[in-house]
């Protein structure tokens, strides 16, 4: 009777440490989960050009409400008082300006970028040959065309670092030879050469893996656009987020418009 009574004792004592082993199991593959969800919602990064006003303060404020890690750049960061109010990283950079370039990427040197946004740009309004003046003209390839082909260079090996690997390059439809109708010297042949730089890098790099996208941000009423324009900065960089979130492969070196379709070359 004594030996039933302390088998009994013993089950009943067993039961709580059954519980906690139990219990400390079926908590293991939770906190596995929990670990997993942490590496997974680690922010992708990207920078982007022009960032103080425009599609580029837009394309900040959309992406960094999105979780995204953003770095914003600005010839003068001190002054750019809208982009200073995000909270985001701001950095100098003229793309004109060589040593501007290679200190950006001085200062971020050894750390990922997922995608870059080449925004910055001028649109000078210039309708007929006899208006062309040369350093004018020269200007607008240097900030349009030249200014995005040595920002991606400079900070190549940061996108090589990047998960995503993709570069956006801001275009126009005015880039486009098919549906040109005239005007707008210096600007149209600008975007279409960064278009054309756009196909050739993404024929160097998409065995990479890197996407390489030529998008038409629309007709926005920015200070380039003017107050007439038929897209807020917010509906376009809305749409254009849309289309760069769902490129693949076989949009590596296309020519977009705003709403994902194709624009002609």
């Amino acid at each position: 009777m004594s030996d039933a009574i302390n088998k009994y004792r013993f089950g009943i004592r067993l039961i709580p440490m059954l519980c906690i082993l139990l219990l400390s199991l079926s908590a293991t593959p939770a906190m596995a989960d929990a670990h997993g969800d942490k590496a997974a919602d680690d922010a992708p990064i990207v920078l982007i050009t022009g960032a103080n006003r425009g599609l580029g303060l837009e394309f900040a404020r959309q992406y960094a409400e999105a979780g995204w890690t953003v770095i914003g750049t600005a010839r003068r960061p001190a002054q750019a008082d809208d982009l200073n109010a995000l909270d985001i990283e701001t950095l100098a950079l003229d793309v004109t300006d060589r040593d501007s370039i290679a200190a950006l990427a001085a200062a971020l040197e050894g750390r990922a970028i997922d995608m870059l946004i080449n925004n910055a740009g001028i649109f000078p309004r210039v309708n007929e040959i006899e208006q062309v003046d040369a350093d004018d003209y020269a200007q607008t390839l240097m900030v349009n065309t030249l200014g995005p082909v040595l920002v991606t260079q400079a900070l190549l090996p940061n996108l090589r670092k990047g998960e995503l690997k993709r570069i956006v390059n801001i275009t126009s439809q005015l880039g486009s030879i098919e549906k040109n109708s005239g005007g707008f010297y210096g600007y149209r042949e600008s975007k279409s050469a960064l278009n054309m730089f756009t196909k050739t890098l993404a024929a160097e790099l998409g065995p990479e893996g890197f996407i390489c996208l030529a998008i038409h941000p629309g007709w926005v009423r920015t200070d380039m656009g003017g107050a007439n324009a038929n897209l807020s900065p917010e509906e376009s960089v809305s749409a254009m987020r849309a289309v760069i979130g769902k490129v693949t492969s076989d949009d590596n070196g296309a020519y977009r418009a705003y709403n994902g379709d194709a624009v002609a070359w």
